[in-house]
């Protein structure tokens, strides 16, 4: 009945707790065999024979007993297993000792029967006050084990918070550049303001200076036109030669030239004036198709001033009767320059470009400002067929400090004045089509019954 109990309480602790299928993959089956066939036939036979029958049943114990053995010393890596294996290795040792004697020493055997009953009574007491403190053992290792999943539970969520945290610092780092990159471009763009104030202030000084002689000039042309016309009336009363006719002629011609390319030049710089005058915010009757016309012009020569080697067509396609539009002068002038500028710019880079590839024949630099009047609204579409915008930038066009141009030409402010300018201050529409290697296009849309305020 011992053996019943020893074997049945170990298998049944092995089969619970030890990890044997990944270890020993044939094990299973036969511990199941063994757990609730073998064992409960064994014991079974063991109390219906009595001791009719012991040598048999001691052997079918002993080889049992030492089949478990077996497996709990190959599983000795296993705490468990190690366990049962120590508390029960004296037991099995004198029951074998004692099986053996009976067997072959009996005399022997008899003779110290007593020893032998104490032997198996001390290997008994062994096995039990092991197993109880083996018990113990696995409790705490239990319990240890317990702790240190909660440790690591705990180790997996400060990892995971300071990874979180790490990411957040990372955040608020990648913030602080962006925020820094923003003031160096403010920064930067003040400086540039200052600058074209600057350049403002002695542009505006420079034209009160020309617009006096010009003013001299066109009076006196006009002036010496009328002279001339009362000159040719008395010598028409006269008989004069024909090459002295001739010569009054080409006078009168080269003072319409004068008189036209000063007007020309007073326009020029009339608009100098109103571009570099403190803007006032009012707004006033503006006529599109004039502003068009002198921004385009404007644009063109001040870019033919800074590089001589630019070179590009323009056309107006202007719609009549067109009617006025109440806006700040000022403001539209630098939205109407700013595209012109911008548009002329990529039409000298792709001509650039054409040039390093060897054709630069093939193509034909063009910026066109058309205007129509769409229901109640005026629509002035600005458009070149220069280098084009890619996708990826054309989401970014409008965005403050956004530019494609290199460091030190573009501020990356124009075009997202000229939107503010255009929607907030006016009303309108400022919208942006462009295909890269092909061209671009702004579309303005401006309200001509707008309120005053």
């Amino acid at each position: 009945m011992i053996y019943f109990f020893v074997l049945f309480f170990a298998l049944t602790i092995v089969r619970k707790n030890v990890n044997y299928k990944d270890i020993i993959p044939w094990l299973d089956k036969y511990l199941t065999l063994i757990h609730y066939i073998i064992i409960p036939l064994v014991l079974t036979f063991d109390l219906s024979n009595g001791t009719k029958m012991e040598h048999i049943t001691d052997v079918s114990w002993f080889m049992l007993l030492s089949f478990v053995m077996y497996v709990l010393y190959l599983l000795k890596e296993n705490n468990i297993a190690s366990l049962l294996f120590k508390a029960g290795l004296p037991f099995y040792v004198i029951n074998t000792i004692n099986d053996f004697a009976q067997y072959f020493l009996p005399k022997f055997q008899e003779e110290y029967d007593n020893v032998f009953d104490l032997f198996f009574l001390g290997g008994l007491i062994w096995m039990i006050a092991y197993g109880l403190s083996a018990r113990n053992q696995l409790k705490n290792l239990k319990k240890q084990e317990e702790k240190n999943k909660i440790v690591t539970e705990e180790n997996e969520k400060l990892d995971l918070l300071v990874k979180e945290r790490t990411k957040e610092i990372l955040q608020q780092k990648n913030q602080l550049e962006d925020t820094l990159s923003e003031l160096q471009n403010t920064q930067n763009q003040l400086i540039q303001q200052e600058k074209l104030a600057s350049l403002g202030e002695l542009t505006a000084g420079i034209a009160h200076e020309i617009q006096n002689p010009l003013n001299f000039v066109n009076n006196f042309s006009e002036v010496s036109i009328e002279l001339i016309d009362e000159l040719k009336e008395e010598l028409g009363k006269l008989t004069i030669p024909e090459d002295s006719a001739a010569i009054i002629d080409d006078l009168v011609q080269n003072l319409q030239k004068i008189s036209h390319h000063g007007k020309r030049a007073s326009g020029i710089v009339k608009s100098m004036l109103e571009h570099s005058r403190t803007n006032s915010g009012e707004k006033q009757e503006v006529d599109i198709n004039a502003m068009a016309d002198e921004y385009l012009r404007l644009s063109f020569h001040g870019l033919r001033a800074k590089d001589k080697s630019f070179n590009s067509d323009f056309k107006l396609d202007l719609a009549e009767n067109l009617p006025k539009i109440s806006a700040v002068p000022q403001d539209l002038g630098r939205v109407f320059l700013n595209l012109c500028n911008n548009a002329f710019y990529a039409c000298n880079e792709r001509a650039k470009k054409n040039v390093e590839n060897g054709n630069a024949e093939s193509y034909k630099p063009m910026v066109t400002i058309s205007t129509k009047k769409v229901d109640d609204n005026i629509e002035i579409i600005v458009k070149d067929n220069g280098s084009g915008i890619s996708e990826e930038n054309l989401e970014k066009i409008f965005q403050p400090f956004f530019t494609t141009k290199p460091t030190g030409k573009g501020t990356g402010l124009g075009l997202s004045l000229a939107y503010d300018i255009i929607t907030k201050g006016h009303g309108g529409v400022l919208a942006v089509s462009s295909e890269e290697g092909v061209g671009t296009a702004f579309s303005i849309t401006l309200p001509f019954k707008n309120d005053e305020s």
